[in-house]
């Protein structure tokens, strides 16, 4: 288990990273994606079947193939995200993070005190008691960190500025298709509206401590996100794998040749 996060560094040297969304309990996925050349896999344990015992093994094989793994957690609750960080989570995305309020506690349950009031329980990022003393680990184990809170509904814009503001957030993640859903346009994330929305995002962070992210599609949405801001990218690990396996099939010639 590393102790650093490259990928929080990077963010915070103003470079871009780019992962994969995970949704279903398979560390070969996971092995698969850091051979790939992805800088992190964002186990998603919103949406889906992952559990914090399901989610261990995905855990172990980022850590094999030197990618760094980032959960996805449905509950802002500080006794299930601390499932996830005690066993080697280097970062939590909380979705429907819609006030100041909600992202303070958030953020609070990523770290230990002084800065935040996650449990400590020794256990597996010390080492097992066989390493250095807690009190020496408590400061790096909060510096490895990511926190991530997602905005994702319209009802979040008012209190952006103070959401962004909240101590130790690190990345504000748009996800555009509950924002759309939010804004009456379920299913059209590329909506005018919708995108309207998101450029005042990207406005309002621009030049501050926090970074953007979002997902994309495909390498071209991708693009098209950095420029416009955003330096934490997301693709969908089984939908790459989906469209990748459509192109296959449908490149290949059924027909028979005549002689």
């Amino acid at each position: 288990m590393r102790m650093d996060n490259p990928v929080r560094t990077r963010l915070k040297d103003g470079g871009v990273v780019v992962g994969a969304f995970i949704t279903i309990p398979a560390p070969e996925l996971v092995e698969i994606c850091g051979l790939a050349g992805f800088d992190f896999v964002l186990i998603d344990a919103e949406h889906g079947p992952i559990s914090p015992e399901s989610a261990y093994p995905m855990i172990l094989a980022a850590e094999s193939r030197d990618v760094t793994p980032i959960a996805r957690i449905g509950q802002n609750d500080r006794q299930v995200i601390l499932k996830y960080l005690d066993i080697g989570i280097a970062g939590v995305m909380i979705p429907q993070v819609n006030t100041p309020a909600q992202a303070r506690d958030a953020v609070a349950a990523m770290r230990y005190s002084p800065r935040g009031v996650r449990g400590l329980a020794g256990g597996r990022g010390f080492s097992y008691g066989l390493a250095e003393p807690a009190k020496d680990l408590v400061p790096i184990i909060n510096n490895r960190v990511l926190s991530i809170v997602q905005f994702e509904h319209i009802d979040a814009m008012e209190h952006l500025e103070a959401i962004l503001g909240t101590p130790d957030l690190d990345v504000l993640f748009v996800g555009p298709n509950d924002l759309a859903q939010s804004m009456g346009f379920p299913g059209e994330p590329a909506h005018p509206d919708v995108q309207v929305a998101i450029d005042k995002v990207c406005a309002t962070a621009r030049g501050g401590p926090v970074a953007l992210a979002t997902t994309a599609s495909d390498a071209a949405a991708a693009n098209r996100n950095i420029e416009r801001g955003f330096r934490m990218i997301v693709a969908s690990a089984p939908s790459l794998l989906a469209t990748a396996s459509r192109q296959f099939v449908q490149q290949i010639q059924r027909s028979p040749i005549d002689d």
